[in-house]
């Protein structure tokens, strides 16, 4: 999703080449539109079924359709709200915090609907070789699955009428303005200069926080340091684990919104090489500490290499990606062991421990290794490349995002608790939400 903005050159957003507004005969690139149509299935199976069996594999086997059931329903719910409202929000001109009304329930998608599509107007406009709907269909598949990350920060505790509420204010209220932000050309942090390529602070630092927030305004599970809360399945959570990883493939390369050029190769190399050495820091990290390397360490650990690449992997070259894999390997471990029990909250899937803590290592350490001819353009001839100047601008960054999704997130809890109420009976929890919430059970 950076994916268009660092070839700008004003951009913290690294979405696509600066380029004047094509003229009206201007010709769709197939190869382009093909390979974002195909990273835009990539990333919807990254939420289901990829993230719905990670989550529910974790979960006790009372809690798993439960689970399932809230990545299904958030991919149903966003979409509606993205198509109505949320993508207006997030990708018009409006102000440098949120977009306008003109696009809402999609308005004016029928004009060159078989034309490029440019973002923006004026001196700010950045062309694409795709047509818009294949662009509001990719950034839908990003809506998605931000707000399913955080499902697993309060996992086995939230009412499913709370899910859906929240979601929706979340969606709205967060989600759409963060993402104005970063990736749309007027957004305020674009014309900062922060790097993010694909999410970092768009999708898994605003999740990670959100999922911090909600684990804490719910308290604890019920049992929790005295039940046995062991995953009921990892059979499912490495099935998923694995179609997280093979989609991720979609969200960073995608994120060069076309196939031309060497940086979609690049992205998805790094990718590549980011998980598989996160994965082994991250087991290596338990092997010593621990005495044994889990399964579930294993598949954590390409996550969190997955997750801290996502904002450097149109800014960096092979060696820089190992490194940010290790690091994130170690750092995601230990969220999600010494600092969880250190402060005491119960992420319950650990979803602020791999996707908050990594998402804040990987903008940290794109401001540190990002290599300019990468991201270099005619207008930005130098591109944009590691500096102690760039350090700061991704911290102010990160700092800001996570400021605004704590403090929102927590007011929208607040705001649903109210509404429908937030958590299940103590009775309710006990039994399981598979039959409490949906009247299902599985064998």
């Amino acid at each position: 999703m950076r994916m268009l903005a660092r070839a700008l050159p004003l951009a913290a957003a690294t979405f696509f080449a600066a380029a004047p507004a094509f003229a009206e005969d201007a010709k769709v690139d197939t190869g382009d539109a093909a390979w974002m149509l195909t990273s835009t299935a990539l990333v919807l199976l990254m939420t289901i079924p990829g993230l719905a069996l990670f989550y529910a594999g974790m979960v006790r086997k009372k809690n798993v359709l439960a689970t399932m059931a809230q990545s299904f329903a958030i991919t149903a719910i966003v979409t509606v709200v993205w198509a109505v409202l949320g993508y207006s929000l997030a990708f018009t001109d409006g102000n440098p915090y949120i977009g306008d009304l003109s696009k809402v329930l999609l308005s004016g998608l029928a004009e060159n609907w078989d034309k490029p599509f440019t973002l923006g107007s004026g001196d700010a406009a950045v062309a694409t070789t795709i047509p818009e709907s294949v662009f509001l269909m990719f950034q839908m598949t990003f809506a998605i699955i931000t707000p399913a990350l955080i499902t697993g920060a309060f996992a086995d505790r939230m009412k499913f009428s709370a899910l859906v509420v929240f979601n929706v204010l979340w969606s709205v209220l967060v989600y759409s303005p963060v993402c104005h932000w970063v990736w749309q050309p007027t957004g305020w942090i674009f014309a900062l200069g922060a790097l993010d390529f694909a999410g970092g602070t768009v999708v898994h630092i605003n999740a990670g926080v959100a999922g911090l927030v909600a684990a804490i305004v719910l308290g604890k599970r019920v049992g929790y340091g005295n039940d046995n809360m062991a995953p009921h399945n990892l059979a499912f959570a490495v099935i998923g684990a694995s179609m997280l990883w093979v989609g991720w493939f979609g969200f960073n390369a995608g994120s060069a919104v076309g196939a031309s050029g060497g940086r979609a190769g690049m992205a998805m190399l790094v990718t590549q090489l980011a998980a598989a050495s996160a994965a082994l820091s991250w087991a290596l990290g338990e092997w010593m500490t621990k005495g044994k390397p889990s399964v579930l360490g294993l598949i954590s650990g390409a996550v969190a290499g997955l997750v801290a690449i996502t904002p450097a992997s149109g800014f960096v070259l092979p060696g820089p990606a190992l490194i940010i894999g290790l690091v994130a390997g170690l750092a995601g471990f230990w969220g999600a062991t010494g600092l969880k029990h250190m402060l005491g909250y119960d992420d319950s899937l650990d979803a602020f421990g791999v996707h908050g803590v990594c998402g804040i290592v990987g903008a940290l350490l794109t401001g540190i290794f990002a290599y300019g001819p990468l991201s270099a353009t005619t207008a930005t001839p130098a591109g944009y490349s590691g500096s102690f100047d760039q350090f700061m601008l991704q911290v102010y960054a990160v700092a800001a995002v996570a400021l605004y999704s704590a403090v929102a997130t927590f007011i929208l809890l607040k705001v649903t608790d109210i509404v429908v109420g937030l958590r299940v009976s103590t009775e309710d929890e006990r039994e399981g939400l598979d039959v409490t919430q949906h009247g299902e059970r599985i064998a």
